[in-house]
């Protein structure tokens, strides 16, 4: 079984001070203003904020795919200067992030090229990964031929097979129905639960930051600071009747739609 053990007290990821502006040297644009949060080993995150307040450059930030201006990333107590081993990254646009002409498998196989493991030790994790997202029996199948949720699942068993600690999420249930979403709420939830995953959620819907999160990180304008972290203390496992008709469900959807809401008018 794969397994990546029990998790550490020690924060997997802190930001300090981060800043970050984009655009031309003539046009630079302040997006991050300062960012300070950490994540514990376990946890499920959500980021939500405005639109257009810069959740995807922070998240990008934390992946090493952008360098800060000022501040800091530590992962796993290591400064981040690039992407770092032990931290995956899945992509909103699932079509774009799978290679159209590798089977499923070999998607999965392509992103565990730095694994130390036997070839068949990776094929076996690899197999292990796309049964857990239930995808079992479409291993050769290739990414087109498959239904954009079950392309997701291809990109989150991929990411799991990398063997990471930290999975950054950048909105990856947007481009989904709403049934699928629902469903692939639950899935993340419970693959986070049964393989010791830190995770990182940035999305717009709020509803779904307070469904999934342990603590829910509420963002402000441009450029951008950490304006309150909520905690979300929601039994597990969750239920989309039972825990969404929860009193203490609607009482911090209503005050983080309220958060975000005194920014648009601010």
């Amino acid at each position: 079984m794969f397994d990546d053990g029990a998790a550490s007290a020690v924060d997997i990821l802190s930001v300090t001070g981060l800043q970050k502006s984009l655009g031309s040297r003539s046009e630079r644009l302040k997006i991050l203003g300062g960012i300070e949060f950490a994540a514990k080993p376990g946890e499920f995150l959500t980021i939500v904020g405005p639109s257009g307040c810069g959740k995807t450059t922070l998240l990008m930030s934390l992946a090493g795919l952008y360098v800060p201006d000022e501040g800091q990333v530590l992962f796993q107590g290591k400064a981040v200067d690039g992407p770092p081993e032990g931290l995956s990254v899945v992509f909103q646009d699932y079509s774009r992030s799978l290679l159209p002409w590798k089977r499923n498998i070999a998607n999965v196989l392509f992103a565990m090229r730095r694994l130390k493991a036997t070839k068949e030790e990776k094929r076996a994790i690899a197999m292990e990964m796309l049964e857990a997202v239930g995808l079992k029996g479409f291993e050769d199948r290739y990414p087109w031929e498959l239904s954009g949720g079950m392309q997701q699942r291809v990109a989150i068993a991929r990411a799991l097979a990398t063997r990471s600690k930290l999975l950054l999420l950048d909105e990856p249930l947007a481009a989904v129905d709403a049934q699928t979403r629902a469903d692939m709420q639950d899935l993340l939830l419970r693959l986070a639960k049964q393989f010791n995953k830190t995770c990182i959620l940035v999305t717009h819907d709020v509803e779904e930051a307070v469904y999934m999160a342990d603590r829910i990180v509420v963002l402000s304008n441009r450029p951008t600071h950490v304006v309150e972290e909520i905690e979300v203390p929601l039994a597990k496992p969750r239920d989309h009747l039972t825990t969404r008709e929860d009193p203490e469900f609607l009482r911090i959807r209503h005050e983080v739609i309220e958060r975000i809401r005194s920014f648009k008018r601010s």
